[in-house]
């Protein structure tokens, strides 16, 4: 699964959004549970409150008296986290105060922002063990007494908190097991759902392979028009290729006997100017056979479904070109590995093979060897590296270049055209392939040919 897939980007988005809303779905649980605890902690505390409230008054010399015990005993533990007490507001000097056993000799002070408002004050304060406490209080004088006095409950807020902390956990538990399956059906689901695609390039790649001649099943309905549009344009395709050929043989054939007409008519003259015409109708015969064969080899390098077997191709020129050198000696050897298949005509291959071997063979001193192997993929296209090399003297790296232009012959002796090689690059371009000349490991020239493989 890659990003850059149509499948990845699907399923990454989908997991993205899937695990922004979980998060926020658990921030907002987590929040209306912390939210929930607290409003019932502080009803609690306010329950004390009102208890509290209810059964304090004053003995006969002011001071504040409990008429009733509160009947929670975590009041009466020392230093417990539970605590209520009654104490004046004024603070003055010899007026007593009231308090749980649980406070021991302490007093809990309410925060300055909330000391001296009227109705019940909420509040966060720490007793003197350092344990967080959640408080209520409020300001009320009690029956019979002038004085106002500040009625505070607080209970151990930690306790709350590990209730949260046990929610929160167990939630984040549930939450990253729900992401996990949302995971697991996403993947399924593009997985799924994408399946016609995948038939569909499956079928395309056949076609490309020669194994079938159109996308063939049945497609979804959101896909079904681009099936539909790639067969006619498959077969559209084959039309103008064949179409092409047809013209390619008619062309031939409407000049061969004008061509031929005016070559036997020179013939049989022996002036100057039979000799001229005689002269210009070969080059004309030449280059119309050169553009008739041009037109020829881009026709087919545009079709689709088109393979070639590599290694019977190579070895069968390999013993024609022994044969034909026998007299020098030439032996050329084949280093191609079985089932590799070139996406291309035969005819094209042996054709650019041909001449690179033909070239090697004519400038080898002994040796000359064709070698195949399948190249690392580039673009997305796998390609087929086809080199050619002999033992000859080799070309300077400044005079490749030179080399591979039409009509350029670097040395007269040899026999040629100088068409060759240019026309092995121009039948490689036509398949998006390439020709680039090196040195050779057996010391002389290399040709190095890149050419479209079908896996």
């Amino acid at each position: 699964m890659r990003p850059s897939s149509l499948s990845g980007r699907l399923i990454l988005s989908s997991l993205l959004v899937s695990i922004v809303l979980l998060a926020a779905t658990g921030l907002l649980l987590a929040s209306l549970f912390t939210a929930a605890l607290e409003r019932n902690f502080d009803q609690r505390l306010r329950s004390v409150l009102d208890g509290l409230l209810a059964n304090i008054d004053v003995t006969a010399d002011g001071a504040p008296r409990l008429s009733s015990a509160i009947v929670d005993p975590r009041f009466g533990l020392p230093l417990s986290g539970w605590y209520w007490q009654v104490v004046p507001v004024d603070k003055a000097r010899g007026v007593t105060d009231l308090a749980s056993g649980s406070l021991l000799e302490q007093r809990l002070t309410v925060p300055q922002e909330f000391a001296g408002r009227e109705g019940a004050q909420a509040f966060y304060l720490k007793d003197t063990m350092g344990v967080t406490l959640r408080a209520i209080a409020q300001v009320f004088r009690l029956p019979g007494s002038s004085r106002a006095y500040s009625v505070l409950v607080a209970g151990n807020y930690d306790e709350l908190s590990g209730e949260v902390r046990s929610f929160n956990r167990a939630l984040i538990a549930s939450l990253v097991l729900l992401a996990l399956g949302l995971a697991l059906g996403v993947f399924v689901q593009v997985r799924f759902g994408l399946k016609p695609l995948r038939a569909m390039q499956a079928n395309l790649l056949a076609i490309r392979q020669g194994e079938a001649e159109q996308l063939k099943g049945e497609y979804p309905a959101e896909i079904r028009p681009v099936a539909e549009e790639l067969n006619l344009l498959i077969q559209s395709n084959a039309e103008i290729v064949e179409r092409a050929r047809t013209q390619v043989g008619n062309l031939a054939h409407a000049l061969k006997t004008p061509l031929s007409v005016l070559t036997n008519e020179a013939a049989g003259q022996g002036s100057a100017l039979a000799a001229k015409v005689a002269e210009q109708t070969g080059l004309m015969r030449d280059q119309v056979n050169l553009y008739l064969d041009r037109a020829r080899r881009a026709a087919r390098a545009q079709g689709l479904g088109t393979v070639t077997e590599v290694k019977p191709v190579l070895e069968g020129l390999a013993r024609t070109l022994e044969r034909i050198n026998r007299d020098k000696g030439i032996s050329v050897s084949v280093d191609c590995p079985d089932g590799l298949k070139f996406r291309g005509e035969r005819q094209d291959l042996e054709e650019m093979v041909g001449n690179l071997l033909d070239n090697a063979c004519k400038w080898a001193a002994a040796r000359a060897g064709v070698s195949a192997r399948l190249a690392p993929a580039t673009a997305g296209r796998n390609l087929l590296a086809i080199s050619v090399e002999d033992d000859g003297p080799g070309l300077a790296p400044d005079k490749r270049d030179a080399a591979l232009r039409r009509g350029e012959r670097l040395d007269e002796t040899k026999p040629g055209s100088g068409l060759g090689l240019a026309i092995v690059r121009e039948t490689a371009a036509m398949y998006n392939g390439t020709l680039r000349l090196e040195d050779a490991a057996l010391g002389g020239l290399r040709a190095c040919l890149d050419l479209p493989a079908a896996a």
